[in-house]
């Protein structure tokens, strides 16, 4: 198994980057896609990257359960593409504003679960699994405190994945920049 992380802000270029090395992996290659279209305008942002895609690739939607589709989808000679953790993390952590100041994401149990399995999950798996991530932290402090709990949590999965992949690539501005390799 290889496993790489792809990281990137906002619009630049994380998901173009991670498709460019699934085509050149030569394998079969499934998406597996973790946003949900709540709205027409994520709705529209879904079908701009599925008519990105070339037509031989297969999606399958995870928003919550992504380790157990990985396990279900991965194979020997196969490319996942997960697109994306960020998203997954949304989808997770629907009840945060729930919580009581101080609390972190370890009080909610679904998340709880699911993050630990994925992280369970991934060294075990067969192919090649390319996942993409938003990075969060570089922009400006988050006004509210569910925006300030998001963007920790969100560095915390980031930090935790980057650990379990052998291979992380920062990408800005359309340009991949190598952060770890091997």
């Amino acid at each position: 198994m290889t496993c790489e992380l792809i990281l990137g802000g906002a619009r630049s270029g994380k998901s173009r980057e991670a498709e460019r090395r699934a085509a050149a992996s030569g394998l079969a290659v499934t998406v597996i896609a973790t946003a949900e279209a709540l709205d027409a305008e994520m709705a529209a942002r879904i079908r701009r990257h599925q008519a990105d895609r070339p037509a031989g690739w297969r999606t399958v939607e995870a928003p919550i359960a992504l380790a157990d589709t990985l396990r279900e989808a991965s194979a020997p000679g196969h490319c996942l593409v997960v697109d994306c953790l960020t998203l997954w993390l949304s989808n997770l952590l629907t009840d945060a504003h729930h919580l009581p100041p101080g609390a972190s994401a370890e009080d909610l149990p679904a998340f709880r679960r699911e993050r630990d399995a994925l992280l369970a999950v991934l060294p075990t798996l067969p192919g090649h699994i390319i996942l993409v991530a938003n990075e969060v932290g570089l922009g400006l402090v988050p006004e509210t405190a569910l925006g300030r709990f998001f963007r920790d949590e969100a560095g915390r999965l980031n930090q935790a994945v980057a650990a379990a992949c052998p291979r992380v690539v920062f990408v800005a501005a359309g340009l991949p920049l190598v952060l770890k390799d091997g």
